[in-house]
């Protein structure tokens, strides 16, 4: 099944707030523009200078001395913008060309000023028409010479030149706004997004250190954004239902294993008052694995409630005891059992009766599978190895993680419970350290413990 990649929240909105800002802008800058134009205040722009410059470079002299225009593109698109156009050119010879209705004021005006390089005129009385008239006077120099040029002044822009004054302030105000406001939000996002989910990162982290062995731990719920607080109050629910759950069920195992203790050891006493006979042993034998079972139970029981106490533990000597309680049992049942120590003395920490319990499932885990013949070696080596080694036909290299779990039987027709390597794993993890097993050379299973040294303290009741 593939696993579905999401975007991070971060990116998401960064896309979208830019997406969403320059979207905003656009429109805004649009909005400008279009009422502008409908107001006639872009198409319709008044541009003084340009009456005067059109016919300042259409203007030409004929031999006579005459003043006329050249018709030049610049001059047709002057006239086609400007229905109302006037003006009045004159030399200092007197010679004058002009077109369209020229205010007479203006033309007195123009000889008044005869000598003035440059003026406008115009009404600012609110009374008849003559407020809509404005007008510019300048003396140039043209290829006919010096002369005086009157004009209107309510000449517009081009059509091009007002496009390109659009293009200008959109993109002069869009592109650079736009600009500003995506690196404002690639900074400020980030920082908006990680101060707002700082309770939920806290949250994650905490659920994140919630384990089997940690329960009543619940999320934080105040720093959440109130979005998601229903969520995490929900997730503190289902933990409280289960840690609940959890803890009926270890009663009922716990009161159940108590419960056994006491008819076995009158079922026991009741066999051995038997005589002698091959029935008798065979009922014995399944007896002694139901008390097993029962103080397996009893031992994972007492490693979740964390009852021992941790000390140092000489790990040679531990084993020793070990194979001095199990030799009888192992040797009744066919085989040999040493302990392999160097002499060195090794230690570790952690609960005495635990660790002795490990070992005793290992050993007798030999005894159970081992073929009922061989030797069963218990070997002590540094820095803090216990490994039991047995001849039997040893173990598949699928089921060596599975046997570790509980409940589960490499030949299901077996009486055993399957809690014995179950029970050796929580043991030695509860110490931090790491269980393993492998197939020895030639013949046989190798079930090795590896445990932190005594320089390395790493067992902790809690």
């Amino acid at each position: 099944m593939t696993a579905m990649t999401t975007a991070s929240l971060r990116s998401r909105l960064i896309r979208r707030l830019v997406s969403l800002q320059a979207a905003l802008l656009a429109a805004f800058v649009l909005f400008i523009i279009g009422t502008l134009w409908a107001s006639g205040c872009v198409l319709h722009q008044r541009d003084e200078g340009r009456g005067i410059n059109v016919l300042r470079a259409a203007l030409a002299r004929n031999a006579d001395g005459t003043l006329f225009l050249r018709q030049t593109s610049a001059l047709k698109e002057l006239r086609a913008d400007t229905p109302k156009l006037w003006f009045l050119i004159r030399d200092k010879a007197g010679r004058s060309l002009s077109e369209g209705d020229m205010p007479p004021q203006f033309a007195r005006l123009g000889e008044a000023l005869g000598d003035i390089g440059q003026a406008k005129f115009g009404w600012d009385r609110a009374q008849d028409d003559l407020r809509h008239l404005s007008g510019q006077m300048k003396l140039v120099e043209t290829s006919a010479g010096p002369v005086q040029i009157i004009a209107t002044s309510d000449t517009k822009l081009s059509d091009a030149m007002s496009l390109l004054q659009v293009a200008v302030a959109f993109f002069g105000v869009t592109l650079p706004g736009l600009a500003l406001m995506t690196l404002a939000t690639l900074v400020a996002t980030p920082l908006v997004v990680r101060n707002a989910l700082a309770g939920l990162d806290e949250a994650a982290h905490q659920a994140g250190e919630i384990d089997i062995d940690k329960r009543g731990a619940r999320l934080p719920v105040g720093a959440v954004p109130t979005e998601i607080a229903p969520l995490v109050s929900a997730v503190n629910d289902a933990l409280g239902r289960l840690d609940e759950g959890y803890e009926r069920h270890r009663r009922f195992l716990a009161d159940a294993a108590h419960e056994l203790r006491t008819p076995i050891a009158i079922l026991t006493t009741r066999l051995e008052g038997l005589p002698q006979s091959t029935e008798k042993a065979r009922l014995i034998e399944d007896v002694s694995r139901l008390s097993t079972l029962t103080e397996q139970l009893l031992d994972l029981q007492r490693l979740e409630q964390r009852l021992a106490q941790s000390s140092a533990i000489d790990l040679a000597g531990l084993c020793t005891q070990v194979i001095a309680d199990l030799a009888p049992l192992a040797i009744a049942a066919g085989y040999e059992i040493s302990l392999q120590h160097d002499g060195e003395r090794i230690e570790v920490w952690g609960d005495q009766g635990a660790l002795e319990r490990a070992v005793v499932n290992l050993v007798q885990n030999a005894i159970q599978h081992g073929g009922h013949r061989g030797a069963i070696v218990v070997a002590v080596s540094a820095p803090a190895t216990v490994e039991v080694r047995d001849q039997g036909p040893g173990i598949p290299a699928s089921e060596r993680e599975r046997i570790f779990e509980p409940f589960h039987r490499l030949q299901p027709q077996t009486r055993g419970a399957g809690l014995g390597l179950n029970l050796v794993r929580e043991i030695i993890h509860l110490h931090r350290g790491e269980v393993s097993v492998t197939e020895r050379t030639g013949h046989g299973a190798c079930f090795r413990i590896s445990l932190p040294p005594m320089a390395l303290p790493a067992f902790a009741v809690g």
